[in-house]
């Protein structure tokens, strides 16, 4: 049992590591992965055989969470409840942004494809339930949701706790666009522009009209 409790831990220790890893960069070789992990990279390739098995990994737990969400509000008796429920609790997994990420990176098995499947059916159930009760534009199709979610999984800051929170604002605003009822409060404040201008940290700036940097 000590041992079954210490692969687990490992499993887990490197799920988390490889997530951050490739979402960096998912060109990086397993051996970061490793790295960031803590572990020899005997003792990864004894879990995983390959890259392509740990990315597929990832994306199918991912593809799990997805399902558990959307079977967890199927089970609200509100439509329009239910389907905020869901989209709420899928940016807060921040699944999303992982599969999308890694698309084309592995070759899906059998269970994964009949997964996305599943998902899918369950995602346009819970549109058809929030149209049916009336609160849900009609114009909004399965198709806009998995636009929604790519774009809030886009936002992403150096700091996670404002990453999310900016997460749930623009998913906030995506929701009082799709609804037809009164609007919510917005999660949080707006972006400052500091907090945006990370991303250019190290880039070099354009010449002045005289040609000094």
């Amino acid at each position: 049992m000590g041992r079954k409790r210490e692969a687990e831990r490992n499993d887990g220790v490197i799920l988390a590591a490889a997530r951050d890893v490739f979402m960096e960069d998912p060109k990086a070789p397993i051996a970061a992965v490793a790295e960031r992990a803590g572990v020899g990279i005997s003792a990864l390739y004894r879990r995983y055989q390959s890259k392509e098995e740990l990315l597929r990994t990832l994306c199918h737990d991912g593809l799990r969470v997805f399902i558990a969400e959307a079977e967890a509000a199927a089970a609200i008796e509100d439509g329009w409840e239910a389907f905020a429920a869901f989209l709420r609790a899928v940016v807060d997994a921040d699944v999303h942004s992982l599969t999308v990420h890694l698309a084309g990176t592995f070759v899906s098995t059998p269970e994964m494809v009949a997964d996305a499947r599943r998902s899918g059916v369950l995602t346009n159930a819970l549109v058809e339930r929030a149209r049916a009760g009336g609160r849900l534009r009609p114009e909004i199709q399965p198709t806009d949701i998995g636009l929604v979610l790519e774009g809030c999984a886009a936002i992403r800051l150096p700091d996670r706790e404002r990453t999310s929170e900016l997460r749930r604002r623009y998913l906030a605003m995506n929701l009082d666009g799709m609804s037809r009822g009164e609007r919510g409060e917005l999660p949080g404040p707006p972006a400052a522009p500091d907090e945006l201008n990370w991303r250019w940290a190290g880039s070099r700036q354009p010449a002045g009209r005289d040609g000094d940097a």
